[in-house]
């Protein structure tokens, strides 16, 4: 795998990436990110809708950005050119772990001995989340893959994504996410507000109550999961409108999912369209825009005068 990707513009930029060739591979990376992420999240400030606490996509992988630590500061990067997960602090001071086939506790296991290495001393809560029967990162040996093929595909569409997904955001002017990093549910998103208040869910527990306290559209990449679902982009309205699930939505391939109150555009079709690129534009703005136009947001306030009406 060459270790310069090309970028979204070109077709090269989008491999392929079926689930059912990389889903041990991607159940196990999940784990190790969700370990980095909940470092983050014992560390950093709490900045609302949990933006704090994500990971971001970057020229060699996914990084956790700067994590403040008493008077010093560190970062992890997944560095998937080299495969490696390298902690790095502000003076200087830097370990790695290798990026192999090995077990989420053994991995684990690595990890905290490297932050004890660099006297980082942090304790987060081993249990995964937002899966389904999850295990304990030091008692799990049963997701122990690692495929560098695969895991340098995904990397490839994450970064082809990441750049797409930040041009569809610099039109908007209203208050807007990052593009960032999701571990608990491993995709990356992007979501603007309208700037209302949304009603509170019954019986929502703080993460969702804090997630969706404020109207959103928003829109992502997810690789799928081991039930059956492969890779594909995602839009959804919450809360959604009336009418949202029959908009005209472009490209054709994409289709409203009753189950999850979601719009997905199969990344296999995005990948074979004769410009990614503006396939994903394209489903990221309609989807906006009908979201937008029927939950009646003040769009001419909202957005860029270039952007189309």
């Amino acid at each position: 795998m060459g270790a310069n990707p090309t970028t979204a513009g070109n077709r090269e930029a989008w491999p392929l990436l079926p689930l059912k060739d990389w889903e041990s591979t991607r159940a196990t990376l999940h784990m190790w990110t969700q370990m980095a992420g909940k470092i983050r999240l014992a560390l950093s400030p709490n900045i609302n809708h949990y933006w704090g606490v994500t990971l971001y996509v970057n020229s060699r992988g996914l990084t956790t950005s700067t994590i403040p630590y008493g008077d010093s500061s560190f970062d992890m990067q997944f560095d998937f050119i080299d495969h490696k997960l390298i902690v790095t602090k502000n003076d200087g001071a830097a370990r790695s772990i290798e990026l192999a086939p090995k077990s989420v506790a053994d991995f684990y296991a690595e990890l905290k001995a490297t932050l004890q290495a660099l006297d980082i001393n942090v304790k987060i809560w081993p249990m995964p989340v937002e899966i389904a029967n999850p295990i304990r990162f030091d008692q799990d040996r049963i997701h122990a893959s690692y495929d560098r093929e695969y895991v340098s595909r995904f990397w490839r569409v994450l970064l082809s994504a990441d750049e797409v997904l930040k041009e569809f955001r610099a039109e908007f002017i209203g208050k807007a996410s990052p593009v960032h990093f999701f571990w608990g549910s491993f995709d990356l998103a992007a979501t603007r507000f309208s700037g209302r208040r949304a009603p509170e869910r019954p019986g929502a527990d703080k993460v969702t109550k804090e997630a969706y306290s404020h109207e959103v559209i928003s829109v992502g990449f997810w690789p799928g999961n081991g039930e059956g679902t492969d890779a594909a982009f995602y839009a959804y309205s919450a809360p959604e409108p009336a009418g949202f699930s029959t908009a005209k939505i472009i490209p054709a391939a994409a289709s409203y999912n009753t189950k999850m109150s979601e719009y997905f555009l199969p990344y296999e079709e995005v990948r074979k369209s004769s410009s990614p690129r503006q396939a994903l534009l394209d489903f990221a703005e309609s989807t906006y825009i009908a979201g937008a136009t029927l939950g009646k947001w003040d769009r001419a306030a909202l957005e860029r005068t270039s952007v189309p009406k």
